[in-house]
């Protein structure tokens, strides 16, 4: 049952934020210097920071440099994932870059955060207060500092340092300091585990200018030359980082807990890598040129379809591909503006969520058109899902969306159901693989004809969310996507249009409108809008699109962040920086580049 929320200031909002990783574990850095969230080691570890979700207890570690009426402005280093944020003053200003180091040549990922506060004019005084609280905020750390070096330990002995050429004063589970710089001066600070030996100024001057150039290095393999491309940049950038090193999956999402309404329930974890990610992640990342990385996160979602003996897939796995993922919540925290209950882990992982095979084999498909070749344990794999879909195709699902009320058939769940047959019988005839054709061929078109007799409503000339519904869904708008359907088919058109009166805002598309078993309601989901900007292309509206498009750019944050979702003025909700959104973003964006010059996509097997 859910906690009742309270009324809790928010001091940094969602957008307020930039995002710095090192491809195992990703932290918020808020524009006055604060980092807020930070989970150690991993993705998917407990929080270290999480001042975000409750301002007392969370835990943060704040370096501002105090300047009155101070300007503050926030970049990333050119093409990387090195953050610079500014303070500009009357008579002052100073700077601080935050990063984490990239993989070293070896592979290895350091668990470094790296801050450099420096004065740029005048004299600045800059106050730190580090604050880590372990274990989700359940523990605060004993604190030993000695020579400018400051030790937190934990009650399960995990231990963390805060090193810098500043006395640090200790105070409970903490500590804090203030200095001053001149022009031109400067202060580092390393957080990190407590081995090794401490970096001196010139080794981090040396890792800032590596991670910087290893950022840059990757963003210019991309091979996306169009009229968005600081956009699709930085969204190939914010994917990259939320991509295991050690693993090649990809997190949904860096956060937890974020809400999706204002001060309500929907608290989800997206510190996880969903099965349909997969597929859009494909897309995106080989239409960008970053095939080693489409690679990796194909062979991870592959190896899932192997260990199913009976075909079946969760629908969410944890980054090293494991399997446990069950929720629980963290009461003892206030929430992000009060909403409560903050939960980590996902039920859903346990969710029928039948579309997930669709996306499996869409990913599979094209990375055996495009990339490497499938294994023959990899084509058995392949066969038992393909097998367990025939089995199951009709059964009524939470669906894409995850509703948590009595389960429906949903047209997107069908719709995947078909992309799932249909594409394996594409591999199989392109390989000239061993498969049971007559028995996959007579499903697909079942599933076809199950689509346009039960899913299309005749009376209101158009496509609906779920048998028996007079809906529309924004899941539908993957119809001519996954080119079930001719984007310019009438009765897509009137579907298409049916969405836009019915869950618009402009460019700003809702999911659904009707419950989905939880209190409260939501508001407009991201990915969908971009959605419905590529189906407009699509179609041939390309004015539409673009202009819908511009919008849907302006939503962003001040560093060209999205979230999942947007409020009613446009504000963040949901988890972020979110991995769907970028994916969606990277999509229509390449296809309405083309399309504006003329080249249309057209249909190849």
């Amino acid at each position: 049952m859910a906690t009742k929320s309270r009324s809790v200031p928010i001091p940094r909002s969602i957008e307020d934020h930039g995002v710095i990783g090192n491809l195992r574990t990703t932290a918020l850095v808020a524009s006055d210097g604060a980092i807020d969230f930070l989970c150690w080691p991993d993705f998917d570890s407990p929080t270290v920071f999480a001042a975000l979700l409750d301002p007392e207890r969370g835990g943060v570690f704040e370096l501002a440099p105090m300047i009155e009426q101070a300007r503050t402005v926030q970049m990333y280093l050119p093409e990387s994932n090195v953050l610079l944020t500014r303070w500009l003053g009357e008579d002052s200003s100073a700077e601080i870059i935050d990063l984490m180091p990239a993989p070293g040549a070896d592979g290895v990922c350091l668990g470094h955060v790296v801050r450099r506060v420096q004065a740029t004019r005048g004299r600045v005084i800059v106050r730190l207060r580090c604050l880590p609280r372990f274990d989700y905020a359940r523990d605060i750390p004993k604190v030993v500092i000695n020579a400018n070096v400051a030790v937190f330990t934990g009650s399960d002995g995990m231990s963390l340092r805060l090193s810098g050429r500043i006395d640090l004063t200790a105070i409970e589970g903490g500590v804090v300091a203030e200095f001053q710089l001149e022009a031109g001066e400067r202060a580092d600070f390393v957080f990190e585990n407590d081995e090794g030996e401490l970096m001196t100024e010139d080794q981090i001057t040396l890792i800032i200018q590596t991670t910087t150039r290893y950022w840059q290095a990757w963003a210019s393999r991309s091979n996306y030359r169009g009229r968005w491309r600081d956009a699709v940049t930085r969204s190939a950038l914010t994917l990259k980082l939320l991509t295991s090193h050690q693993y090649g999956s990809i997190a949904a999402a860096a956060t937890f807990g974020l809400p999706e309404s204002a001060g309500g329930s929907r608290n989800w974890d997206y510190r996880a890598t969903w099965i349909r990610d997969a597929s859009f992640s494909m897309y995106a990342l080989m239409r960008l040129g970053y095939q080693d990385e489409a690679m990796a996160f194909t062979r991870w979602v592959a190896d899932r379809a192997k260990a199913g003996e009976d075909g079946r897939l969760q629908i969410m796995y944890k980054m090293d591909g494991s399997e446990e993922y069950s929720e629980a919540s963290l009461d003892h925290l206030a929430g992000y503006g009060g909403a409560t209950p903050i939960r980590i882990g996902n039920n859903a992982a346990g969710q029928l969520q039948l579309d997930i095979y669709g996306e499996l084999l869409d990913s599979i498909y094209i990375s055996n058109k495009y990339g490497e070749a499938i294994s023959h344990s990899g084509w058995l794999g392949v066969t038992r899902v393909v097998e367990h879909v025939c089995k199951t195709w009709r059964l009524p699902d939470a669906g894409l969306w995850e509703i948590r009320s009595e389960p429906r058939e949903h047209l997107h769940s069908r719709l995947m159901a078909w992309v799932a047959v249909d594409r394996a019988i594409r591999l199989a005839e392109k390989r000239s693989l061993d498969a049971p054709f007559e028995r996959w061929i007579d499903t697909r078109n079942a599933i076809s004809e199950d689509i346009w007799e039960n899913f299309w409503n005749v009376e209101k000339g158009h496509f609906v969310q779920s048998k028996g519904s007079v809906e529309v869904d924004g899941a539908i708008l993957m119809m001519p996507l996954v080119r079930f359907i001719s984007a310019t088919d009438s009765a897509w058109l009137a579907t298409l249009d049916a969405i836009a009166r019915e869950l618009a805002d402009d460019s700003l598309v809702m999911r659904y409108k009707k419950g989905d078993g939880l209190e409260g309601s939501e508001g407009s989901f991201a990915a969908c809008s971009f959605w419905y900007v590529e189906c407009l292309a699509r179609a041939g509206r390309l004015e539409e699109a673009r202009i819908n498009f511009e919008k849907l750019l302006l939503y962003s944050n001040h560093l060209q962040l999205y979230p999942e979702e947007f409020d009613a003025r446009g504000r963040f909700l949901g988890n972020f920086p979110q991995a769907f959104t970028h994916l969606a973003l990277i999509s229509a964006a390449f296809y309405l580049d083309r399309a504006l010059d003329g080249h249309f996509g057209q249909w190849r097997a």
